[in-house]
């Protein structure tokens, strides 16, 4: 007898990308923080009656198997090769700068220019707050009170308006050798990265391992954000035939 305690652990490896084009050299990946996983066969069942009220046959059709699982860890490499599979470029952050502080605004020519963090490069105008925290209204340029003008980070506020404290908010770039970015391209319909699967539980020295031949995301919930708690990425999938049809993968346990 074997019982399951646990998380267990969660292996993939890239097959195709979202163009099905096949990954010659793929990187393994680990789910890190596992938290959860799962797996289901679903079989669609026939049943052939008579003229009595129970059948005199049934019979399985189509069996559906799917998955999910659960990490907290995130990273670039699994987001693309799990869901996306469009590819991953490093080097560039972007990020929202949140004013917490404020600024008060200057004497002419009333001006506020932001300063973003890590050596960082002005992208794009988030909103401005009052000190009461009310939104200013942007305007292309001559800003009347309650108003302001940006360009290229430089915010400029009315006359009437100096002295003022106001809360800047904007999006920069900022170089980081760590920073993973995955575009979200339009692919066509059809098209989705697949990947090989690898579930294990440990427990009490035993083993079970579940390999997939292969697996394709169905969803991906990324984000769960709450007000005191950590967030838990994740996955649902639908395993299928391997290239050849003939397995769907492999169950080992011990005994």
């Amino acid at each position: 007898m074997q019982l399951v305690f646990g998380a267990g652990d969660f292996f993939a490896v890239p097959l195709t990308d979202a163009q099905g084009n096949a990954i010659s050299n793929p990187t393994p990946i680990q789910i890190g923080a596992m938290q959860e996983m799962s797996l289901d066969f679903a079989g669609e069942l026939k049943e052939l009656y008579g003229q009595k009220q129970f059948a005199l046959s049934v019979a399985r059709g189509k069996v559906k198997t799917t998955g999910k699982f659960k990490g907290a860890q995130i990273h670039g490499a699994a987001l693309n090769s799990l869901f996306f599979g469009t590819g991953v470029t490093a080097g560039t952050m972007h990020a929202i700068n949140t004013d917490g502080v404020g600024a008060l605004i200057p004497a002419s020519p009333y001006q506020i220019t932001v300063t973003p963090p890590s050596s960082g490069t002005f992208v794009e105008d988030l909103g401005v707050l009052d000190s009461n925290a009310v939104p200013m209204t942007r305007v292309a340029s001559a800003p009347a009170t309650g108003q302001y003008s940006v360009s290229a980070g430089v915010y400029t506020f009315a006359a009437a308006d100096t002295g003022k404290k106001v809360f800047i908010n904007y999006r920069y770039s900022y170089s980081l050798t760590t920073a993973k970015r995955i575009s979200l391209n339009n692919v066509a319909m059809g098209q989705a990265p697949a990947f090989k699967a690898y579930m294990q539980t440990t427990f009490n020295g035993k083993r079970a391992l579940v390999i997939l031949e292969s697996v394709v995301s169905t969803k991906l919930q990324l984000l769960s954000t709450k007000i005191d708690d950590y967030s838990v990425p994740s996955v649902d999938f639908s395993a299928n035939a391997d290239s050849s049809g003939t397995t769907l993968g492999d169950i080992y346990v011990q005994e």
